[in-house]
Formats: C-alpha cells, sequence, structure tokens
C-alpha cells in the first residue's frame, strides 16, 4: 500500500496527539478510491471495538459523500449497541473535507459525540 509521504507525516502528528482509551476510544478512519471504512480502536489494549465499511452497506459502486455518511450512522448504532458514547476523531491523515467530514457528520446524527 503507498502512502504519500506528506499524508504519513501529517497521519504521525496526529497519532502523536491524540489516543483512544476504554472510556473513551478513538475513530480511525481510511478511505481508498473505492471504499471508506471506519473503526473504534481502544489503543490501551489494542484492539478493534466496533467498525463498519462501505462494503457492509454495498449500496453504490464506489463511496460517495452520502454513502460516507452511512457508514458513519452505521458506525455510530454499533458503537452505542456497544456502550460507546463518547470518541476521539482520527482522520489519519486525510483531509477534513468531503467523504471524511460526511462520516464524522453521520457518526454525530447517530449519537456518538466528539
Amino acid at each position: 500500500m503507498a502512502v504519500s509521504k506528506s499524508r504519513l507525516r501529517i497521519k504521525k502528528g496526529i497519532r502523536n496527539k491524540i489516543s483512544g482509551t476504554s472510556e473513551r476510544p478513538r475513530i480511525s478512519v481510511f478511505k481508498s478510491n473505492k471504499r471508506i471504512s471506519a473503526q473504534i480502536i481502544d489503543d490501551e489494549a489494542g484492539h478493534t471495538m466496533v467498525s463498519a465499511s462501505s462494503v457492509e452497506l454495498e449500496e453504490t459502486k464506489s463511496a460517495n459523500v452520502e454513502l460516507s455518511k452511512e457508514v458513519g450512522k452505521k458506525l455510530a448504532e454499533k458503537a452505542i449497541a456497544s456502550g460507546i458514547t463518547s470518541v476521539v476523531f482520527d482522520r489519519n491523515g486525510y483531509v477534513y473535507h468531503g467523504k471524511v467530514k460526511a462520516l464524522a457528520d453521520g457518526a454525530r446524527e447517530g449519537g456518538l459525540k466528539f
């Protein structure tokens, strides 16, 4: 997987500042050209608590802003069912715009606080 040097530098800077705990886990976003996914991670325990992806919804052939918002809502639904209400958002080096912002807005609409 090829990650641009600038995105990797930004990603490292973000991860130095934020970390997920069991009380307030981290939402990590990943997007490719066709898909978008997000995970809620407890960094102290080192495991993924909840995840959601555009593959699960499979409404369209590629992820767009509307589908990203649905992924955020699905993630929030699963998180609240698991007892998670407050999280930290990790944009993973991506610009907070478009699909990443739509996923965050969908998670907020679903009931997550960050």
